[in-house]
């Protein structure tokens, strides 16, 4: 069973405040875990110090238990990784980019080109013989995260493994990732708290190079969103039409003109009261408990971490 850890993890530049500071975590078996955060929280660093790009000020790293900075090669033996989005030499073709890892990973050649095939196939990449140079930004992006796969390692840890993707290419990678979970530990790093939410089964909250919150997705999203709901009526609603909702709810912001966004006390009876009541305004699209971006789950969560956590 694969696992990683770190155990008081800082790492400072010079002077300068702390990128990371007395972090910790350990994970092991199978399973996505969310690493969470806005651009600047420390999540790149983590990883950079997990697999030795990177040395701590203090504390550890560990790979299947062992410290990259002691022992590169055992400690990547395996391991797959994604980190700030490697772009493949753009003179080699598809087959040969992966191919290079294949064989930096020791594999014979047999096994190379069925790992290839395996890789292709399970994310749907350009084809073989194709130049990467020629490919899209989104088509590189899924190489190297084929690369990083070659040699089928248990533990995974990618950085932002979906930055780049158009929609179709998104969700071909979740549904990747939620395959490999069902026997692989992977630490996935996002800034989006959705793509976390459709992968991941723990998340781990960091921000200003804390470690704020561990939980489960299905616990944590219920904290954040529980109290929001977001309503999108059929066609444009006037602000005046919603006044009357704010006797029942804590505040109403518009999203659009057809969609509106509504905290109130999170209790099942005031959510069928909403409802009931935005079906008297007018035909109701959907209603459903909203999607927030990190930053707006960040103004939720925030004031409600203990200051000594």
């Amino acid at each position: 069973m694969g696992s990683f850890e770190v155990s008081q993890l800082s790492k400072r530049y010079g002077a300068g405040p702390p990128v990371l500071q007395d972090v910790s975590f350990r994970y092991e078996g199978a399973g996505a875990i969310g690493y969470l955060g806005p651009n600047g929280a420390g999540k790149t660093t983590t990883l950079k110090l997990l697999v030795g790009l990177l040395r701590p000020t203090e504390g550890h790293a560990y790979l299947n238990g062992v410290e990259a900075t002691v022992d590169r090669k055992n400690a990547l033996w395996d391991v797959g990784a994604l980190i700030e989005t490697p772009e493949p030499y753009p003179t080699l073709n598809v087959h040969e980019s992966l191919d290079v890892v294949g064989r930096a990973r020791g594999l014979p050649r047999d096994e190379i080109d069925r790992e290839v095939d395996r890789c292709h196939a399970l994310l749907d990449l350009p084809p073989l013989g194709q130049r990467i140079g020629w490919l899209s930004k989104g088509q590189r992006q899924r190489v190297s995260l084929a690369a990083s796969l070659m040699g089928d390692p248990p533990v995974l840890l990618l950085d932002e493994p979906t930055s780049g993707l158009d929609p179709a290419e998104r969700v071909l990678v979740r549904r990747t990732l939620n395959g490999l979970k069902r026997d692989h530990l992977i630490l996935m790093s996002s800034h989006q708290m959705f793509e976390v939410a459709e992968v991941c089964d723990q998340v781990i909250f960091v921000h200003q190079g804390r470690v704020l919150l561990q939980d489960r997705v299905d616990r944590l999203a219920e904290r954040i969103r529980s109290r929001q709901v977001d309503v999108e009526f059929e066609g444009p609603v006037p602000v005046d039409a919603m006044q009357f909702l704010r006797e029942i709810s804590t505040e109403v912001v518009a999203v659009s003109d057809r969609r509106w966004r509504i905290t109130f006390d999170g209790t099942d009876a005031a959510r069928v009261q909403l409802l009931q009541a935005c079906q008297k305004i007018g035909p109701v699209f959907q209603f459903a408990n909203s999607s927030l971006s990190l930053e707006e789950a960040y103004l939720e969560l925030i004031p409600k971490v203990p200051e000594d956590s």
